[in-house]
């Protein structure tokens, strides 16, 4: 790793100490009273006892210091119309969604993902990616809108430029009017990673390329672009096994589950990842461990749709990298990434029994977990000297979690805590609870404005 300072002798930029601290490491190393020092963006050293000399003391007496969550998939436009078809089945709620989705553009898109990153700041998220796959003609340069907002709210971000080919009159699930051809697809693919894509150590944005789903793209785009992402050297990213339906609408149209279908199309190895991966069979899971396939879980958004209980356990005693995901708002009002970990747990053990998954194998899942389905294992996930400064400082002296001893199970299984800080490759992005980087009403009120307008049409 790089040198963090000509001048190691002199005192870090911040320390962060008094607190309890839970690095992630390989070793599962724990600080019942410790600190870290930050130097520039970059985490300098963490020990116990006496904390060193720094220019700035953020004092986490009370609090538990944890890596950044790590959420591996979201659809962030989807902030702007939330609590909509309540009620529906997937596909029942894509056939609601899609016209309502089809009127977004530049504008609306990014008062959405601002709201839908301030959700994830404020539940002590610090890298997110996001699937965008709905690009309507006319609408402006969606990605860009994305990016700038994340740039604004201040989380490190993995965008992915999403497609569908494959229209209702093809036998695809989208209304037509919101596909695109493939060589619009591949070229605006191309031109997004030129553009935006920074494969160095501490970059703020990493672009990967994600065609929809089955359901909504065609072979012929699932091979090309994987190429392309592959000749670009970016990662991808799609839907997989989200419900029975989609595994019903692959054995009839392809004559193979989804999961076959991946592989014949060339969609498995380190560089993939898939959301959901719910309805795997055993077969599935050896076969995403021997490439190394990633899996991003999102247990909330699956209940919500009734889409069923991933096998998360198996996929991480198999060794398949296994992270999680809020996806999208529309599914998942809430879009806490805290919860995540905790819903996690809660429903392997509800399908495994009560050692299916331990509260620090969940954490875990929601940082090193992460960091790995997305290629960054080495830079964020854990707390480490020469990592990337993404730390989540919580409050856990509140009434709510007076007595709970451990405190990685007061934040996994307790109420969500509040924040005492939150820091983004060593920038302050929330302190005690507040945003520093955004108004967040005046967010609240756009948001509020530009969903009563997409949705009145």
């Amino acid at each position: 790793m790089d040198d963090l300072s000509a001048t190691p002798d002199a005192p870090a930029d911040l320390v962060i100490d008094g607190c309890a601290v839970v690095t992630v490491d390989a070793a599962g190393t724990e600080y019942a009273d410790g600190w870290v020092t930050v130097r520039g963006n970059r985490i300098e050293a963490v020990g116990s006892g006496p904390a060193p000399p720094a220019l700035r003391r953020l004092d986490g007496r009370g609090c538990l210091l944890t890596p950044g969550l790590v959420n591996t998939h979201h659809h962030l436009y989807q902030w702007i119309t939330r609590g909509l078809a309540a009620d529906d089945t997937l596909f029942e709620w894509l056939t609601t969604l899609y016209p309502v989705w089809s009127r977004i553009d530049e504008k609306s898109v990014g008062i959405a993902a601002t709201g839908a990153l301030v959700s994830l700041a404020r539940t002590g998220c610090t890298t997110t990616a996001d699937h965008h796959y709905v690009f309507p003609r006319g609408g402006g340069d969606l990605l860009a809108a994305e990016i700038g907002a994340a740039a604004e709210v201040g989380l490190r971000f993995h965008p992915t430029r999403g497609s569908m080919d494959l229209g209702r009159s093809q036998g695809g699930l989208p209304p037509d009017e919101v596909v695109e051809s493939l060589d619009a697809i591949l070229a605006a693919s191309e031109q997004a990673v030129r553009a935006w894509h920074d494969p160095g150590f501490d970059a703020m944005v990493r672009v990967g390329l994600a065609p929809c789903s089955p359901f909504s793209v065609t072979a012929d785009l699932m091979r090309e672009s994987a190429a392309l992402a592959r000749e670009l050297g970016v990662r991808l990213h799609t839907h997989l096994a989200e419900t029975l339906d989609e595994q019903e609408y692959c054995l009839e149209t392809f004559g193979c589950t989804p999961a076959q279908y991946m592989e014949q199309l060339g969609w498995t190895g380190p560089d993939v990842w898939y959301a959901h991966a719910v309805h795997l069979d055993d077969e599935a899971v050896a076969g995403l461990a021997r490439t190394g396939t990633g899996v991003a879980h999102c247990p909330t958004s699956n209940g919500r749709l009734g889409a069923g209980i991933a096998r998360t356990a198996d996929l991480v005693a198999a060794g398949v990298p296994v992270g999680l995901g809020v996806d999208g708002a529309a599914s998942n009002e809430s879009s806490s990434m805290i919860e995540e970990p905790r819903n996690a747990l809660l429903y392997a053990r509800a399908a495994g029994g009560p050692r299916a998954m331990t509260v620090r194998g969940a954490l875990e899942l929601a940082t090193m977990g992460g960091a790995r389905v997305l290629g960054r294992a080495a830079e964020i996930g854990s707390i480490e000297p020469g990592k990337l400064a993404d730390l989540a400082l919580w409050r856990l002296d509140t009434a709510a979690h007076a007595g709970i001893a451990d405190p990685v199970v007061a934040l996994v299984l307790g109420a969500a805590p509040p924040l005492a800080a939150l820091l983004v490759d060593g920038r302050e992005v929330v302190r005690d609870g507040i945003l520093r980087t955004v108004d967040e009403p005046a967010v609240g009120a756009a948001v509020a404005a530009a969903q009563a307008e997409l949705v009145r049409g």
